[in-house]
């Protein structure tokens, strides 16, 4: 009785060790995100993620190299690779939302409807500490036009409403959006304006925008105007014309009904 004795290629390690590598970068970057919602945001406090990306980019390159060293010498692990590859190119996917965010949009991070004439923020004691004692600074003149020309669809909320009825939208559709509300005033006063201080906080960084919302009289009805300013870094990423857009988005919601 004759065996036959069958000779298997061998896994190729470079398979192997980029599959046990993906799934560990992808849990330091899950526990690096989990880092950076408990602390305090900062630009310093994202190290740790950036650590994790170059885990993942390491990753990336083991499983070329099993690829490349499969169709050279026909080692097996050809799912093994397939699959860090599938797991990095996810990971990466934030990655490069953010890195296609910052070469197509400028570096703002304070946004306003108003671009002649932006809602100024309170400095009232609620307001500076819910801002942690932060008042967002000017924009310089050309750095408003960067923005009229990146977001040509933020502009001011013009209603037949009156003022009073107006500000009574803003405030339900800054709690409908989920916002701190810091303060508020209705219309009225010297300058007849209301106002509204809020704060946006993200869902998954938890990193903040603060936000201020003016309700101004007109001989026809009323005008919002909204300016969101990030705290953090000099590029928003699109989120403060998001968050402006996502406001303006939800009045309307609340007039159609």
């Amino acid at each position: 009785m004759h065996r036959r004795l069958v000779f298997e290629e061998p896994v190729s390690r470079a398979a192997i060790w980029s599959r046990r590598l993906a799934w560990f970068s992808c849990a330091v970057l899950l526990l690096s995100l989990l880092l950076v919602r408990l602390r305090e945001p900062s630009i310093e406090g994202l190290a740790p993620v950036a650590g994790a990306y170059l885990l993942v980019l390491l990753a990336l390159g083991l499983a070329l190299v099993a690829f490349a060293r499969i169709w050279q010498k026909g080692h097996r692990g050809v799912g093994m690779a397939a699959g860090a590859l599938l797991l990095c190119l996810i990971l990466l996917a934030p990655a490069g939302y953010v890195g296609f965010m910052l070469a197509t949009r400028p570096a703002l991070a304070d946004i306003s409807t108003d671009i002649d004439d932006p809602p100024a923020f309170s400095r009232s004691m609620a307001a500076l500490t819910a801002r942690e004692g932060r008042v967002p600074p000017d924009v310089a003149p050309e750095k408003r036009r960067l923005q009229r020309q990146a977001y040509p669809k933020i502009a001011p909320i013009v209603l037949e409403e009156p003022a009073d009825a107006a500000f009574s939208l803003a405030r339900k559709a800054v709690t409908a959006l989920g916002w701190q509300i810091v303060e508020s005033s209705r219309p009225g006063g010297r300058s007849g304006a209301g106002r509204i201080e809020a704060v946006a906080r993200g869902r998954i960084l938890h990193f903040s925008e603060d936000i201020t919302i003016r309700i101004k009289p007109r001989v026809d009805g009323s005008r919002i105007d909204v300016r969101s300013a990030s705290r953090i870094g000099s590029h928003d990423l699109g989120a403060n014309a998001k968050q402006i857009a996502a406001f303006a988005a939800e009045v309307e919601l609340l007039m159609e009904r």
